[in-house]
């Protein structure tokens, strides 16, 4: 975030992996519910967290968005805005047909909990796939290590919370999201000292996970 603001640019960085965070947020904040899944309420305050720090990452995109016109990789700020929108719409919509149709605290748990994993493991995966630009160009710049670390250690801690709680949709999702942090980490490691091709490197947004 300091080097977009100071560059006044996000220049290549995509905000696909924090729109998927978003959605994998309030998801979850909803799975953590009294009305879905009672007792769940860590599950609530990080993803809350983790919301509005992700609401700040994509603000840097209304501020300073990429004006290389030329650029294949530029979102514009109404293209940024109509997602979130979309978004927001569609998280009421399954809020009230879930609330209408399933009265049970196991069905909820059950509908919601299936969603949670489809959007945690977009989440967890939305870097991975420009993980072939890292080979292309021989780069791991914009793939930060520790970013690519927390990714692996979230993933890793939750899945234990998961077992002690016996939570098979919070294991699901965590469980694959640590394989893939796991797979960023193989890439880094790599590449880490390659000599990139062409003398350019290209960016890979990584996003810290809240869950």
């Amino acid at each position: 975030m300091v080097g977009v603001v100071k560059k006044k640019s996000v220049e290549e960085f995509q905000p696909y992996p924090y729109l998927a965070t978003v959605m994998n947020c309030l998801f979850w904040i909803f799975y953590g519910t009294p009305i879905v899944h009672p007792h769940s309420t860590l599950v609530v305050t990080i993803n809350a967290v983790g919301l509005v720090m992700e609401l700040c990452y994509l603000s840097l995109f209304l501020l300073y968005p990429n004006k290389d016109a030329k650029s294949k990789s530029k979102y514009p700020r109404v293209k940024l805005l109509a997602t979130l929108l979309t978004e927001l719409v569609v998280y009421v919509i399954v809020i009230v047909s879930v609330l209408k149709t399933c009265h049970t605290y196991s069905k909820r748990s059950e509908i919601v909990g299936v969603i949670c994993i489809v959007f945690g493991l977009i989440m967890y995966g939305s870097p991975c796939l420009v993980m072939y630009k890292v080979i292309a160009t021989r780069s791991v710049e914009f793939m930060p290590f520790w970013l690519s670390a927390a990714s692996f250690s979230n993933g890793l801690i939750w899945m234990v919370y998961a077992l002690l709680r016996f939570d098979l949709y919070i294991l699901i999702a965590n469980g694959g999201g640590a394989l893939l942090g796991a797979c960023q980490l193989v890439l880094y490691l790599c590449y880490r000292n390659a000599a990139p091709k062409g003398g350019k490197e290209l960016q890979l947004p990584v996003s810290l996970p809240s869950n």
